[in-house]
């Protein structure tokens, strides 16, 4: 686990620097090649005077302009139409790094001209380049000879004192996207909880972040009861045992803001006793990219240390395995927060396990200096099929609500090219989870796949909120708590594929960015 595979990020002032093999190029214009971007302008229109594709696909000019001779153009296509966003200098990004590692270049620089209309488009290419640049962990453990794609990656920029802060914010947020990556897109048993908590500790070793390990079955089923119950059938293999990580960092100076994340840690989903069948059940390894992220976002806020912010994570990592243990629809079962939760869906776990962070959380930031807590989970198919396979959908509470929370975030996301798309909670929602009889407070699903189910990535919102107690700190109350949930079940990446991280750099780019770089808007 020592070396994450990322090649150094190199700033540079000079296209012609001799350490780099390859310059990367993308743009939508080759009119924006100016000052000291014009000696690439020339081989670059020449060639499109013989290949009229050149603005469309991606192109390898043989030029005597750059001692490597090798200039790669990574198109963004247009720019100016009505769906246009920054996510286009990302993809060209990919593209064009990809191209070059198969031209052969072991040092690329990416260049991008300055482009006013999207003020983040050169950290939202570097982090695209990136991207491409990633190497599986366990490709890294077992075959070092292909750890790392690129030793290096320049980094073009004119401005010498805005080219190295971003390079430092760059490279932070993709040390916490490896950290999200690595565990979110690991294997079962490479990342079964227990090596989870072994890379947490790892990866914190020696930091400002402090960590918190409960493993014990005991205090899980008297703390973390509804946890508990998914762990049942987990629980008699040791390999596999669940666990609940917190990790909290505290800023220098006075705190100004606390954040409480939980994160959705399952290791491995089979459904449980409502088990997956007709070959769903392939990729539910990615059922644990909501703790990833938690635990990535750690990994920044160590790195870049904001001030005046405090962060308290807490990961729940259980396996939902199928056994003589297992849980099991009808069961019904006391939450932290006190409320009677019928069991309608094993294969609802998700919400299971983290109702009882959630509440942990809900206790703390009762206490807290400015509060909000987030939970981040894969948690329907509902969310793809209602947004897309690229959106994070977003669901505030009343407080938050009333903050405007998640239109602030989803602007953060467009900038930083993190997309995000607004559901909102209704009664319909509260409605559907409460208890049908007199035995049960609430029903913790129906038993009809979330994507068979009018408002299925709402109404499970709704849950966490009742089940942890949340629904007695709403806008009518005398502590409310701005409470937000997001499903990143479509963002989280592809299968089979690389996880993207998101959304990470969405979170960073609107609780961490202004703290560190005030003012800086490249």
């Amino acid at each position: 686990m020592e070396k994450t595979g990322k090649p150094a990020l190199i700033p540079c002032l000079d296209v012609k620097d001799r350490q780099f093999d390859g310059v990367v190029v993308v743009t939508d214009s080759f009119s924006k090649l100016t000052d000291n971007l014009e000696c690439l302008k020339k081989p670059l229109e020449e060639y499109a005077q013989i290949d009229g594709s050149c603005d469309s696909e991606i192109v390898v000019v043989n030029t005597d302009v750059i001692p490597s001779k090798r200039l790669i153009y990574a198109p963004t296509g247009p720019l100016n139409r009505d769906y246009d966003d920054v996510r286009r200098f990302s993809d060209a990004a990919v593209k064009g790094i990809k191209r070059a590692l198969k031209a052969g270049c072991k040092n690329p620089l990416l260049v991008w001209p300055i482009d006013d209309s999207f003020p983040r488009a050169g950290l939202v290419a570097i982090l695209g380049s990136l991207q491409a640049l990633y190497v599986p962990l366990e490709i890294r453990e077992a075959l070092p000879d292909k750890a790392q794609k690129a030793d290096k990656l320049g980094i073009w920029g004119n401005n010498e004192k805005k080219l190295k802060c971003g390079i430092i914010v760059a490279n932070a947020i993709e040390d916490g996207r490896i950290v999200t990556r690595d565990i979110g897109g690991s294997d079962p048993e490479r990342m079964a909880a227990p090596r989870v908590q072994e890379y947490i500790e790892h990866v914190f070793k020696d930091t400002c972040i402090k960590i918190d390990v409960i493993s014990d079955e005991k205090t899980l089923k008297k703390e973390y009861p509804l946890l508990a119950a998914v762990n049942r059938a987990a629980k008699g293999v040791e390999r596999h045992q669940g666990r609940v990580i917190w990790l909290e960092y505290e800023g220098e100076g006075p705190i100004e803001k606390t954040l409480f994340l939980v994160g959705k840690g399952i290791t491995y989903d089979t459904g449980g006793a409502d088990i997956k069948a007709g070959g769903v059940m392939a990729g539910m390894h990615r059922d644990k990219c909501g703790a990833a992220t938690v635990a990535g976002f750690m990994k920044t806020v160590c790195i870049l240390k904001p001030k005046g912010l405090k962060v308290v994570a807490g990961l729940a990592v259980v396996r939902n395995s199928v056994g003589s243990e297992c849980y099991v629809s009808d069961e019904i079962i006391t939450s932290r927060g006190g409320v009677r939760v019928r069991v309608g869906n094993t294969d609802a776990e998700g919400r299971m396990v983290m109702t009882d962070v959630l509440c942990r959380s809900k206790e703390l930031a009762v206490e807290a200096v400015n509060p909000q807590i987030f939970t981040i989970a894969t948690l329907t198919g509902h969310s793809i099929r209602a947004v897309g396979p690229n959106y994070t959908c977003i669901l505030d509470n009343g407080p938050a609500k009333k903050m405007n929370n998640a239109q602030k975030i989803q602007e953060v996301g467009d900038e930083f090219g993190d997309p995000f798309e607004i559901s909102t909670l209704r009664r319909d929602d509260y409605d559907f989870v409460k208890g049908p009889s007199e035995y049960e407070d609430l029903l913790q699903a129906n038993n009809q796949p979330s994507t068979m189910t009018a408002r299925g990535h709402q109404m499970p919102a709704a849950f966490m909120i009742g089940a942890s107690g949340m629904d007695k700190h709403g806008i009518d109350s005398g502590k409310p708590l701005p409470y937000t949930h997001l499903d990143i079940a479509g963002s989280s990446g592809p299968y089979p594929g690389v996880p993207t991280a998101n959304p990470l750099v969405a979170l960073i780019g609107h609780f961490v960015v202004p703290r560190i770089c005030p003012g800086c808007n490249k």
